[in-house]
């Protein structure tokens, strides 16, 4: 095994390093992997240009990363379904499985939580990196590593189409064509959504939709009148949507949402770009539920379901690989938009 585990260490705004760290030793339970492949996420981006995410803060130095796959390299005591050489995909949250919420089957909203990358907890973006035995998910031959990562933004996907009750025949609005937004629309198709219309200020991302089994799209201008907006999308439709998505958060997508629904449908908002909004409460008087989502809970082996079927491409929203060694040039090039990125996926021992 090499003796060097070079890691991608965020120690504040706008300063992120590579650094050699010790290789952890698994402990009970426990799995060492050798990473394969890590995918930038939108929060990884924002820990580095903002050093914080809400109360977040990144206040020691810190290893990056929580889109992972590897390969176990060593097993810790009392591990039984895994072994050395079996490939994963990493569900980067580990409750402590004794809180309420755990053992109601809510674990993602387990206040003691451990989550890959969200401070004051390493991520995975290294050579090498250890985790829960029972989080980790072993991959059929026929799945790739790389589509092993995009298993986490997918359950993001997945868990808010079943928070909001996508199923057969549903017309869905999908607000936000980005990464987060795109892995909705694969998971509604791929749960029975009849229709499907997606919304963004960009083309280029619009145009991948269409990639995804989008049924129709919709080019949004800033500044224009919610209202408006909402007409031109029933228009479109045919119909009032039963469900819409906000993948932005954005105070004028969550308005959007809210007017462009149908009455008794439900609005869920994945995206959380604001922590304050002024938005109607009299869409809610006819019976409109507003839902949110945090992360996702149980969902991993669905998702999983879903790209070893062959029903969904995850593997297509890939636009750019990069090498462990070329880590700041792939954050440069998510940060900056260059080549319009959907997915950026660095390749941790791969020259």
């Amino acid at each position: 095994m090499a003796s060097q585990n070079l890691s991608a260490v965020l120690h504040g705004k706008n300063d992120l390093r590579l650094e050699q760290r010790p290789i952890p030793e698994p402990g009970e339970n426990e799995v060492l992997l050798r990473m394969a492949c890590v995918g930038i996420c939108g929060s990884d981006v924002h820990y580095l240009t903002h050093g914080k995410i809400g109360d977040n803060a990144v206040e020691v130095p810190m290893t990056i990363g929580h889109e992972a796959s590897g390969v176990i390299a060593k097993v810790g005591p009392g591990v039984k379904h895994l072994k050395v050489g079996d490939r994963v995909a990493i569900e980067p949250g580990v409750p402590c499985r004794k809180c309420d919420f755990c053992k109601q089957g809510s674990y993602h909203l387990c206040p003691d939580i451990f989550f890959c990358g969200t401070p004051p907890h390493n991520g995975n973006l290294s050579q090498y990196y250890k985790h829960a035995a029972d989080f980790c998910y072993k991959l059929p031959e026929h799945v790739s590593l790389e589509e092993g990562a995009l298993l986490e933004p997918l359950s993001v996907g997945v868990h808010a189409c079943r928070r909001a009750g996508v199923t057969l025949g549903s017309t869905v609005l999908i607000l936000g064509a980005g990464p987060i937004g795109l892995v909705t629309l694969i998971a509604a198709k791929a749960m029975g959504a009849a229709k499907v219309l997606i919304t963004d200020i960009n083309s280029h991302r619009l145009d991948v939709s269409k990639k995804f089994g989008a049924d129709y799209t919709l080019r949004v201008s800033k500044g224009i009148e919610e209202k408006q907006v909402a007409n031109e999308i029933r228009a479109i439709l045919g119909v009032a949507p039963d469900i819409s998505i906000d993948c932005c958060g954005m105070e004028s997508t969550v308005v959007l949402g809210l007017q462009a629904t149908r009455q008794n449908g439900v609005v869920v908002v994945v995206g959380l770009a604001e922590t304050h909004a002024r938005i109607p409460l009299r869409p809610l008087f006819y019976e409109i539920d507003l839902r949110g989502i945090f992360r996702y809970c149980n969902e991993y082996p669905m998702a999983l379901e879903l790209v070893a079927s062959g029903k969904t491409n995850v593997k297509g929203l890939i636009t750019h690989n990069f090498s462990m060694k070329d880590t700041l040039k792939a954050f440069s090039t998510a940060v900056s938009g260059e080549g319009n990125p959907i997915k950026i996926m660095i390749h941790c021992n791969k020259d």
